[in-house]
């Protein structure tokens, strides 16, 4: 029963997560938090970016949590936590970073219709090159709006 109690934390954090991402990117990012975020919606030289700077944010906070909750039993959660965390920036990095913007170069194609649909909404999230007026802040999830229309698959 324990283990089920650690991975339902894991699972439930991972999935929480979206919602946190949303949140951040919607007013945090294209909020005050644009001068950060500006550059990954522009071109600009290098490998690395300010947009970084978020999952240095993120990583520290899911490293602080599975820190304390291993060093504090009575906290013992807050590991599971880090490692929900953990997934989902890990989940991210493999969607954003290597399948969508192609840091790395690798040979991705999908069949599946929700990979196309979450790629869809995160170009069109990008049609936009300023802090306003954008749409799709979500990561993982996109409603079926963002369908890819049959033009785009």
């Amino acid at each position: 029963m324990e283990i089920i109690i650690r991975v339902g934390i894991v699972l439930g954090v991972f999935a929480f997560m979206e919602g946190v991402a949303w949140f951040t990117h919607k007013y945090i990012m294209h909020g005050f938090g644009w001068k950060w975020h500006a550059d990954h919606h522009n071109h600009h030289k290098g490998f690395f970016e300010k947009n970084d700077y978020y999952a240095v944010v993120f990583s520290i906070t899911a490293m602080s949590t599975i820190i304390y909750g291993d060093l504090n039993r009575e906290f013992w959660y807050l590991t599971y936590i880090g490692f929900g965390i953990s997934l989902y920036g890990i989940s991210y990095f493999i969607f954003h970073d290597l399948i969508v913007h192609r840091r790395i170069k690798i040979n991705f194609r999908t069949k599946s219709a929700y990979m196309k649909r979450i790629m869809n909404a995160h170009y069109i999230h990008h049609k936009v090159h300023t802090k306003e007026g954008a749409e799709a802040f979500g990561f993982l999830f996109a409603p079926k709006k963002f369908e890819p229309k049959m033009r785009d698959k």
